[in-house]
């Protein structure tokens, strides 16, 4: 039978979600958020998810969904805090208790991830000595700098936004929208990638940013640009 890893329901796309997974989703300053499936995933209803996303607070992301309608024990990100001067909901939770939160810097953040996706169980960094992150864990010098170890993040569920795909998943991503995206894909058990459009050709070997093999599922929910750029 012939590969096509295109779905045409967003149930169909999140089939299999349980409550406890660990679900990556991807975005970047106004790029790359997965905003149907996320929506679609608040209506699903999986309890108890631990979200792992570069911001917790985006404005211009669905996230918020997930974690207003009490469906999120625990958030790893590298930006918690909102914007303006009133708390977020997300802040609001965590300043209550109702929430766990692990904040890391940017490229720590990334590493984790993609640490995950290549297979490697940890790693060294100098990045947090000194500071609360190196709180509970390992630290190693070396060439006469302390470094703390950093455990790879892994997930079950990757939901990812790219700008065009082809029958076998294939992925061609629009200018910062692919962001941590590649990285999540990798990393993850099921991978599921919404795109403005999902051709039946394959696209050219030059046009593909993510090759097909790292993903599962594929869902095309035409221009959308303010959906998720």
């Amino acid at each position: 039978m012939p590969i096509d890893k295109r779905v045409n329901s967003t149930a169909e796309a999140l089939h299999g979600v349980q409550d406890g997974a660990v679900v990556m989703i991807s975005g970047f300053a106004g790029a790359g958020f997965a905003n149907i499936l996320i929506h679609a995933l608040a209506e699903l209803g999986p309890r108890d998810l631990t979200l792992v996303v570069n911001s917790a607070t985006h404005p211009l992301s669905r996230t918020h969904e997930l974690i207003e309608a009490g469906l999120v024990r625990k958030v790893i990100c590298s930006a918690a805090r909102g914007r303006g001067r009133d708390l977020s909901p997300f802040e609001k939770l965590w300043k209550e208790g109702r929430i766990e939160l692990e904040c890391l810097p940017q490229g720590t953040f990334s590493e984790r991830i993609r640490a995950g996706g290549a297979g490697i169980p940890a790693f060294y960094t100098p990045v947090g000595v000194g500071t609360e992150i190196e709180m509970g864990r390992e630290v190693r010098r070396f060439n006469g700098r302390d470094c703390v170890m950093e455990e790879a993040i892994v997930g079950d569920v990757a939901l990812v936004r790219a700008n065009v795909a082809d029958r076998y998943g294939n992925l061609s991503f629009r200018y910062a929208q692919a962001n941590f995206g590649p990285a999540m894909l990798t990393a993850c058990k099921l991978a599921v990638v919404e795109v403005c459009e999902a051709r039946d050709e394959p696209l050219p070997q030059t046009a593909i940013q993510m090759p097909g093999s790292f993903v599962d599922r594929v869902f095309a929910v035409g221009d959308g640009v303010g959906e998720g750029a």
